[in-house]
């Protein structure tokens, strides 16, 4: 049998193992781990041979489709872009799950725990498989519902029950969004057909959206005198349900909250699966966003503000887990960058955001874990209560440092010698000095090069309070347990050597994706459509352009390693409420009190609460009128009700007299 024909499985193990663990998992050792690691396993071997055959022969890749109902289909599809991102997903998975035998030893509900582990891994395996835009929405919700369990899952703490729901209702919003892109979509196609769709046409499938697209782009909606393209307003709906997976401004803010579940769902949300949905999606659907006019600007322009937007929260965090969430978001500005920036390079653009995504889920899972481990032996993640931690957890505090250089993007720029951060951030960078270049925006190239700065300093800021100097408190201590620090090596392992290994071959491989047997569109030619210009001399940038990124990373790290590691500077006074500076990033710019306290609170509930109460007013208004309205009508009939025969006698005549008056007036009219 070829390994193309066990494809299905790749999504399937994962959700029969939720089945399984959840129903025996209690009657199982370490709460039936072993079940969903096996299912895993086995996922990311056939995930890493079907990456190995399209390696070979990018050009033939995988669909398997499969009629469901009318004009909708079940299918799956394997290009480099999905390969990549399946072997990526399963790795780092199967790793957090053989993590999390040592992490979750001593929880009560370990068997909740894998469970619902399998099924979040198993949703995002099948949002990448998907073949369709519809099919991909569903896996894309369940992959919500299972971040709504896992942020809750230590649902007793009111914090965290507060932050799962945040992060449901949040991601709704993005969700809203990219459901009416789908509608709009749908209907746009169906007018195309003329109202009848051939047999054998799955209307939602990729490859009949993209060829569908000069069509969808010639249709035109006026919104405030304004002729906007439909195809603009499908991709800007479709990245709003990007913004609200994906952690952009503004639906950015229930992603550090996310941090109340245990930090292995922390490692799995921010590296593997949930946030990367976002960027998958948009990747995915490139050739819609290079020929919608403006789209692809304001993914490049939202991708670069959030970048350097959470950078300054996270230089003031105090907690282990919200510095790295804050990075996260950072860093998923940075991926949307670089595809944003597919306004100037084109196609190759989804190679530098993928890129960049894979070794992200490298070191970001390695930050996190590293942090799972000095929380699970320390017993605390407040920075300022530790210090000198590399003493007691040396395994750990290499392979954080590895992890910090790799995200900081440390390497020599020309050479293979990196960290694997440097090899897909620093491309993003230089393409938004393309894209500034050639259409004269420069925002998005500063604001990289800021955030590039701010992440230095906020990871190495990390490092130093945390792993070393004096301890601050009698903190104690130990090495994580074998099952816990074996992946941390390897996880080290990626993080140093995989961007330079991969970096070339990585980026001409998913740069083909929409070059081969399923989809074939002239990027080129879509990119006329929506009015860019691409670059034609990428890869001659400046010699200051190239090493400008390692510059400001080597200046974060000098200026965190003054303040934190030689402290020659009294951070007393910068520390403190009355620097509002310092007090505007460490209350997070006010987002919870503008978000929560005044839209949540006194704009919805407080409205709906005053709408209720006038509704209520309303009603007892009317029923009061209609009530003294019946008694004062039955009063004033009461007078006719003499008891004198006459009287009636009287109303009867004159009554039947008016009717016939009546009747002629009408025959006579008619």
């Amino acid at each position: 049998m070829a390994v193309e024909d066990l494809a299905f499985l790749i999504p399937l193990l994962p959700a029969l193992a939720f089945v399984l663990t959840f129903f025996l998992g209690k009657k199982l050792p370490t709460g039936g781990a072993i079940i969903p690691i096996a299912a895993i396993a086995t996922s990311c071997v056939i995930s890493l041979l079907i990456t190995i055959n399209l390696l070979q022969n990018p050009e033939e890749v995988i669909n398997q489709s499969y009629s469901w109902f009318a004009m909708f289909n079940i299918g799956i599809l394997i290009d480099p872009l999905a390969a990549v991102m399946l072997s990526m997903v399963t790795f780092v998975s199967l790793l957090i799950h053989i993590y999390s035998t040592g992490y979750m030893s001593h929880d009560k509900a370990p068997s909740r725990y894998f469970a619902e582990t399998a099924l979040f891994t198993a949703s995002m395996l099948g949002l990448i498989l998907s073949d369709n835009i519809l099919q991909l929405f569903i896996c894309w919700e369940l992959v919500g519902v299972c971040s709504y369990l896992l942020i809750g899952f230590w649902y007793q703490k009111p914090s965290a029950a507060s932050a799962a729901k945040k992060a449901f209702l949040t991601t709704r919003v993005g969700d809203v969004m990219f459901l009416a892109g789908i509608v709009i979509l749908f209907a746009d196609l169906f007018k195309i057909y003329g109202g009848t769709v051939p047999d054998g046409v799955y209307v939602l499938r990729f490859d009949e959206i993209f060829a569908q697209i000069p069509e969808i782009a010639a249709m035109h909606v006026n919104i405030l005198g304004m002729e906007v393209s439909h195809i603009t307003i499908i991709t800007l709906l479709f990245f709003g349900g990007a913004v609200g997976k994906s952690g952009q401004f503004p639906l950015h803010v229930w992603l550090p909250d996310a941090m109340e579940g245990p930090t292995t769902v922390s490692a799995l949300i921010h590296a593997a699966t949930m946030v990367t949905a976002g960027v998958y999606l948009v990747a995915r659907t490139f050739p819609m966003f290079i020929a919608a006019p403006s789209s692809l600007l304001v993914v490049a322009y939202l991708g670069a503000f959030t970048a350097i937007f959470a950078a300054t929260m996270g230089i003031v965090m105090n907690d282990l887990k919200r510095v790295l969430a804050y990075s996260t978001i950072s860093q998923l500005g940075y991926m949307m960058l670089g595809l944003g920036v597919g306004a100037a390079i084109g196609a190759e653009a989804v190679g530098i955001s993928l890129f960049h995504l894979i070794n992200h889920a490298f070191f970001k899972a390695l930050l996190f874990l590293c942090a799972g481990s000095v929380i699970h032996a320390v017993g605390t993640h407040d920075m300022r209560q530790l210090g000198g931690v590399a003493k007691v957890m040396p395994i750990t505090a290499a392979t954080m440092i590895i992890a910090a250089f790799s995200l900081a993007g440390f390497g020599i720029p020309g050479t293979i010698i990196g960290f694997s951060g440097f090899f897909s951030k620093d491309p993003i960078i230089e393409s938004a000095y393309l894209f500034a270049e050639g259409s004269g925006m420069w925002l998005p190239y500063l604001f990289s090069i800021v955030a590039a700065l701010l992440t230095s300093l906020y990871i190495f800021r990390l490092v130093f309070m945390t792993f070393f100097g004096k301890p601050r408190t009698d903190y104690g201590g130990h090495e994580s347990p074998i099952s816990m620090t074996i992946p941390l090596s390897i996880l080290a392992l990626f993080a140093l050597f995989f961007g330079g290994l991969a970096s070339k071959t990585f980026n001409t491989f998913v740069s083909d994706t929409f070059m081969n047997n399923f989809v074939h569109v002239d990027i080129s030619e879509l990119a006329s459509l929506g009015g860019y210009h691409l670059a034609e001399h990428a890869g001659h940038e400046p010699l200051l352009i190239l090493w400008m990124p390692v510059i400001v990373a080597v200046a974060g790290l000098v200026v965190a390693y003054l303040i934190y590691g030689m402290k020659i500077v009294n951070m007393d006074n910068l520390v403190s409420r009355n620097n509002p500076i310092y007090k505007l990033l460490y209350n997070r710019y006010y987002q919870n009190a503008i978000y929560t306290d005044f839209f949540s609170v006194k704009v919805i509930y407080e409205g709906l609460a005053c709408a209720g109460r006038a509704i209520d007013t309303g009603f007892d208004w009317t029923v009061n009128w209609i009530s003294d309205f019946t008694l004062e009508a039955g009063d004033s009939l009461r007078q006719f009700q003499t008891g004198v025969i006459q009287t009636y006698a009287t109303y009867v005549v004159a009554g039947v007299g008016l009717l016939i008056v009546l009747i002629k007036v009408i025959l006579e009219v008619l």
